[in-house]
């Protein structure tokens, strides 16, 4: 919190100055962040009435805040800062977590680690917009406006956390669909954040838009692998050397059997190196990899393909294409868990006219993010959701609690609650009732 703290009382206040400004542009930040991170709409609300009538509020005991500003001026506030201000943030949060060997269940590839890059709307709607706003023409003669985010993830097979990275944002100058404003996007990211993380060996992953030579080079320059899916439809010079090599039967196959617990499945793994990813004299050559898995009868009940920067070997196709599967992990871990588990991503917060959609969108994700990080080190926050069945019971009683009674600290609510979620010790058999 403290870190989160010094990071908002640097935000930049757009203001001319003057008697008549009570609240910061801290306060303003931590306001927003403390409702995203209780996931309480009502949270500051709450806190005004717990000064009034407890004498404190946890708005100031947990968040740090001096005053308590309302949503519009909240708004108001805040419109004028880009998210640049605060996505460093959530890189120094990652590399503390390299550093400190929090990321060590997440290597793979021969102690590599993999990022996933996707895009996702946050916003959208016919009748309410920003300047910011990308448009889509409508059937029925409207437009709808809409938000893209691409929120790159730490991700890992077989590992249920996700880890956010800081997001960009795509605005209307990247392009005039939403796949061309994502590309770009991603190619602004590489160049910002990239640097930072390829020291830690670093392979992107990414759906069959992200397969496309100019962004794979850009992977590279960085130092980075990529690790993409590759289809057919939009990569046929490539598919034309598998196909050559089909009829001369020399594509690599690994085949391998798995009992499910219900049903024997056969993965067929095949695999080639040095192919062109495009039909041109300087086409860049890549390793391909695909699985094709099916059940006792023949039924293909799953295939894939990836292009990858990676040399492809009998030794590592298997953890190749279950790194490639795992990109999933972006939408199901990282977007839908925004979207449908209490961050309520998709929901207007604000629009403003400059920047007021995007950074709140980054707040939302530093929220996240610091849940994910509490749960994988903070032994109390570990042993608090241990006790309580799903987070969203977890969020039900700490947003009861902070809304109902004052704390002094977070030490002071995690021990609250570890307290009361102790077990009730057993009555002997033979032992008096005292109650």
């Amino acid at each position: 919190m403290e870190r989160i703290r010094a990071t908002f009382r640097e935000l930049p206040d757009a203001r001319q100055g003057g008697n008549h400004q009570r609240y910061t542009l801290e306060d303003a930040a931590l306001g927003a962040f403390a409702v995203f991170f209780t996931q309480s709409p009502s949270f500051l609300d709450y806190q005004v009435r717990l000064q009034k009538e407890r004498g404190g509020n946890n708005a100031m005991a947990l968040f740090g805040m001096h005053q308590i500003p309302c949503a519009p001026q909240i708004r108001n506030l805040l419109d004028p800062v880009s998210p640049e201000h605060v996505t460093p943030l959530l890189m120094e949060i990652g590399e503390a977590l390299h550093r400190l060997g929090g990321l060590a269940n997440h290597r793979l590839l021969a102690g590599s680690f993999a990022v996933a890059l996707d895009g996702v709307e946050y916003f959208s709607s016919s009748a309410i917009s920003c300047p910011n706003c990308s448009t889509r023409p409508q059937a029925n003669g409207q437009t709808r406006h809409f938000h893209v985010a691409v929120t790159p993830v730490l991700v890992a097979p077989g590992q249920e956390s996700v880890f956010p990275l800081p997001p960009v944002f795509a605005t209307p100058q990247d392009g005039h669909s939403k796949q061309d404003c994502e590309r770009a996007a991603s190619g602004r990211w590489l160049q910002q954040w990239a640097p930072r993380i390829a020291p830690w060996g670093v392979t992107f992953l990414g759906d069959d838009l992200y397969c496309h030579q100019p962004f794979c080079e850009e992977v590279r320059a960085q130092g980075c692998h990529f690790l993409f899916v590759c289809l057919p439809q939009s990569h046929a010079p490539l598919y034309e050397w598998v196909s050559d090599f089909e009829r001369n039967q020399t594509v690599k196959t690994l085949v391998t059997t798995r009992w499910t617990g219900r049903q024997r499945l056969t993965d067929t793994y095949r695999y080639l190196n040095d192919l062109p990813l495009r039909d041109s004299n300087d086409a860049l050559l890549v390793g391909w990899c695909e699985l094709t898995t099916t059940d006792a009868k023949g039924q293909v009940l799953y295939q894939n393909a990836w292009a990858t920067s990676h040399r492809v070997t009998s030794e590592n196709v298997m953890t190749l294409v279950t790194t490639g599967r795992s990109r999933w992990k972006i939408e199901n871990e990282n977007n839908n868990t925004l979207k449908t588990k209490g961050y309520h991503f998709e929901h207007n917060y604000g629009q403003g006219k400059q920047h007021l959609s995007s950074l709140l969108a980054t707040l939302i994700i530093l929220a996240y993010l610091v849940h994910t990080v509490l749960d994988c080190l903070d032994q109390r926050y570990r042993a608090i959701r241990a006790q309580l069945p799903s987070r969203r019971t977890f969020f039900e009683h700490l947003r009861a609690l902070v809304q109902y009674l004052p704390f002094r600290s977070w030490d002071h609510l995690f021990d609250f609650m570890l307290d009361a979620l102790k077990p009730v010790p057993r009555k002997a058999k033979g032992q008096p009732n005292t109650g």
